[in-house]
C-alpha cells in the first residue's frame, strides 16, 4: 500500500483558487506508478501571501518542490534563485525545485507540454496560422513553443494590448523568421485558435474571443482544466470546429513536472 511516512518527499501546488487543479491527481497517480516515495497536495495561497509561503518552503527539508499556476507564475519568478532558459525567456514559471541547500531553480513547462498534448492528439502546429488569446505567464510559455514548433504566423490578442505588444516583440528577438501579429478579438483566419487566458474558470466569465468569428475549418484549443468543458468550447462546438480540452496539456506535461520537482528520471514504464 502507498503510504505517507517521514521519509516522504513533499511536493506542492500553489494557486489562487485551487479548486479547479487537476495536478495533484495526475502526478500522484504517475508517482505511485513509479514507486516513487513522493506524494503532491494543493496549497491555496494567495498573492499577498505568496512571497511569505515560499521563504517557509525554503526551510522544509523534506519539501521538493512544487507547481505554481495562475495567478502567481510571473509573480514566482523574483522569487526563485536560478531559472531555466524557458523560464528566461517568458518571464515566467510553473515548476520549482528546492536544491539541497534551500535555493530554488524555477522552470517553465507549460509550452512543451501544451504542444506534446496537440501532437498526442494528431494536431501539429507546425506550417499554420494560430490565434492566442493571452499574454500572461502560460500564454508567454505557449507562443515560445509555437515559435519553436515551427508555426508559420501568430496572432497575440490580449485586453491589454500593450502586453500582447511585449510578447510580440520577446518571442522575435529569438524567432526573427516566424511572422508576429498584435491580433484582436477576432479569431477568424487562423487554422488553430488557443485561449491561454483564465476567462472560463468562472461561470460569470466573459469569453476569451468573439466566437461568431469561428469557423468549422478551426482548431480550438483550451489550456483550463476545469471546468473539462468550458463556454468557449462549448460555443466552438455549437459552430463545428474541432475542439481540444486542457487536460492533455497537463498530461503532456506531468512527467517532465515530476522529472523536474524530483531531480530525477523516471523510467518510460508508467
Amino acid at each position: 500500500m502507498w503510504e505517507i511516512t517521514g521519509h516522504t518527499r513533499v511536493l506542492a501546488i500553489l494557486a489562487d483558487p485551487i479548486h479547479q487543479v487537476k495536478t495533484p491527481q495526475c502526478i500522484n497517480e504517475l508517482l505511485r506508478a513509479q514507486g516513487v516515495d513522493a506524494a503532491m497536495v494543493p496549497l491555496h495561497v494567495g498573492a499577498h501571501d505568496l512571497a511569505t509561503v515560499f521563504s517557509a518552503l525554503r526551510r522544509v527539508r523534506s519539501f521538493a518542490g512544487c507547481i505554481v499556476t495562475m495567478p502567481h507564475k510571473t509573480a514566482v519568478v523574483a522569487l526563485c534563485d536560478e531559472l531555466s532558459v524557458e523560464a528566461r525567456q517568458t518571464d515566467a514559471v510553473n515548476a520549482v525545485r528546492r536544491l539541497a541547500d534551500g535555493r530554488m531553480r524555477g522552470g517553465m513547462l507549460d509550452g512543451i507540454g501544451f504542444i506534446d498534448g496537440l501532437r498526442r492528439h494528431g494536431i501539429e502546429p507546425a506550417g499554420h496560422c494560430v490565434y492566442l488569446a493571452g499574454a500572461g505567464g502560460a500564454a508567454r510559455a505557449i507562443a515560445f513553443a509555437l515559435a519553436d514548433a515551427g508555426a508559420r504566423r501568430l496572432s497575440i490578442a490580449n485586453h491589454s494590448v500593450e502586453r500582447a505588444e511585449q510578447l510580440v516583440e520577446r518571442v522575435r528577438r529569438w524567432h526573427p523568421n516566424i511572422e508576429l501579429a498584435v491580433g484582436d478579438s477576432n479569431p477568424g483566419g487562423h487554422a488553430l485558435v488557443v485561449n491561454a487566458t483564465s476567462l472560463g474558470l468562472r461561470p460569470e466569465d466573459p469569453l476569451p474571443m468573439d466566437v461568431a468569428q469561428l469557423d468549422a475549418t478551426q482548431t480550438v484549443a483550451e489550456i483550463i482544466m476545469e471546468p473539462a468543458e468550458t463556454a468557449l468550447m462549448q460555443a466552438a462546438w455549437a459552430r463545428g470546429c474541432r475542439v481540444h480540452a486542457g487536460a492533455p496539456m497537463l498530461a503532456g506535461q506531468a512527467r517532465l513536472m515530476a522529472e523536474f520537482m524530483l531531480g530525477q528520471p523516471l523510467s518510460a514504464a508508467a
